[in-house]
C-alpha cells in the first residue's frame, strides 16, 4: 500500500468534493472513508485511475452520509444528480484549500491545525504532541474549526516529497502576500531542506547535526535561502520564521559544528523567546546556551523547564554527557528512548546509551 500516493492525493479530492458543493467537515470524513475503503481493497485490487477512485468512494459516501442525516435534509437539492464516475479533473486545488483551512474566521491555532490535518495528512495525535495538549482536545479543535468553515466555498478562499511540495506551495504564497514573514518562512524551509540528504544514514539511522557530512548539504538552497532571509530581515519587521531561519542560516554557514556561532544563535534563540514564550524554544534554548556557555550553563536553563517536555530528557542527556557524566547521561537517553516519538530516534538514543555504558565499563 502507498500511503505516500493516498497522503498526496487527499487534498485533490477533498477540493474536488468542496468544489461540487460538499460542505467542508463532511467531505473530509467522507474522503477519511474513502482512505479506509482504500487501505482494505487496494492491496488487491489496485485502481487504474486513484485519484479517479477516491473521488468517486469519498462522494458516495458523501451522498450516504448526507441523505441519512435528517438535519441537512435542506442540501439535498444539490444531491440528485450524481457525477458519473470517470477521470478526475486536473485541477491543484492544494493552495486553494489552504486559503479555506486559513480562513480569517478561524484562529491561528485552529488554522494550522485543520491545514496540518486536511492538507499534511497528519493524524489528531501528530497535531496533538506537536501542539503539546490532550488528543481529545485537539480533536474538539479540529471539529470546531471543520465547523466553522463548513459553508466556505474554495472560490471564496479566505514518495510525493511533502517537503518540495511545501516549498512549492510557500514559493508562489511569498510574493502573493508580500510579507516578511512569509519569505522566512520560505527561507527557513530551504535552510532546513539543503540538510536533509545528510540526517539519515543508508541504513536510515539519524546521524546528528554535528556528526553531518557538510559536503552534502544543498549549497545552492543554503545561498537562496540566506538571500531570501537578508532581505526579509532588511525590513525590520521580525517575525518567529525569520528568527528560527536565522538560526539555521548559522548552522549552515559553520564549516564544522565547533566552529558554529553559538553565541549569535543564543542571542536568536532570546528573540525567539520574546517572540513565542515557547516551551519547546526555551528548551532548544538550553542546548545552545550549553554550546555558548558550557554545558553547567546549560543544564541550568534546561532546570527552568518542565521535564515532561517532548525530548527534555534528550536535551539534559546530551549536556549531562558533554559534562563528563557518562552514567547520568546514558540512564537518560535509554529513559528517553522509551519516550521517542518515532523507532529511528528510538535506536539513536538507545545507540547513545549502549556506546556510553560501553564506554563506561572500560
Amino acid at each position: 500500500m502507498d500511503e505516500l500516493l493516498l497522503r498526496s492525493l487527499t487534498p485533490g479530492v477533498l477540493g474536488i468534493l468542496v468544489r461540487r458543493g460538499a460542505d467542508f467537515a463532511a467531505a473530509e470524513d467522507a474522503v477519511q472513508d474513502a482512505l479506509v475503503e482504500a487501505v482494505r481493497t487496494w492491496p488487491s485490487d489496485p485502481p487504474r485511475d486513484p485519484k479517479g477512485w477516491m473521488v468517486t468512494v469519498a462522494w458516495r459516501r458523501f451522498l450516504d452520509a448526507t441523505r441519512t442525516d435528517t438535519a441537512r435534509r435542506r442540501r439535498e437539492a444539490l444531491l440528485d444528480e450524481e457525477p458519473a464516475p470517470g477521470p478526475a479533473p486536473a485541477v491543484d486545488d492544494t493552495l486553494q484549500l489552504y486559503f479555506l483551512c486559513a480562513h480569517p474566521s478561524l484562529t491561528q491555532a485552529s488554522a494550522v491545525a485543520l491545514t496540518l490535518r486536511a492538507v499534511g495528512g497528519l493524524t489528531t495525535r501528530q497535531i496533538a504532541r506537536a501542539y503539546l495538549v490532550p488528543e481529545a482536545t485537539m480533536a474538539q479543535r479540529i471539529s470546531r474549526a471543520k465547523r466553522t468553515v463548513s459553508d466556505v466555498r474554495l472560490d471564496r478562499p479566505g514518495d510525493v516529497d511533502l517537503a518540495a511540495e511545501a516549498i512549492r506551495l510557500t514559493r508562489r504564497l511569498a510574493p502573493a502576500v508580500d510579507h516578511p514573514e512569509a519569505a522566512g518562512l520560505l527561507a527557513l524551509m530551504l535552510l532546513h531542506h539543503a540538510r536533509r540528504a545528510a540526517r539519515t544514514a543508508p541504513d536510515g539511522s539519524l546521524v546528528p547535526l554535528a556528526e553531518q557530512d557538510r559536503g552534502s548539504w544543498d549549497t545552492a538552497s543554503i545561498a537562496e535561502g540566506v538571500r531570501i532571509l537578508q532581505a526579509a530581515l532588511a525590513r525590520d519587521r521580525l517575525g518567529e520564521f525569520q528568527a528560527q531561519a536565522a538560526i539555521a542560516a548559522l548552522h549552515a554557514d559553520a564549516p564544522t559544528a565547533q566552529e558554529t556561532d553559538w553565541v549569535q544563535v543564543v542571542e536568536w534563540y532570546d528573540e525567539l523567546v520574546r517572540l513565542t514564550d515557547s516551551p519547546i524554544v526555551r528548551l532548544n534554548r538550553a542546548v545552545a546556551v550549553g554550546e555558548a556557555d558550557g554545558p553547567r550553563a546549560g543544564l541550568a536553563a534546561l532546570a527552568d523547564l518542565d521535564d515532561s517536555l517532548p525530548r527534555h530528557g534528550t536535551v539534559a542527556a546530551y549536556l549531562h554527557e558533554r559534562d563528563g557524566d557518562p552514567a547520568t547521561a546514558a540512564r537518560l537517553y535509554a529513559e528517553a528512548a522509551l519516550k521517542a516519538p518515532n523507532l529511528a530516534e528510538r535506536d539513536h538514543l538507545i545507540r547513545r546509551a549502549a556506546g556510553l555504558n560501553a564506554r563506561g565499563g572500560r
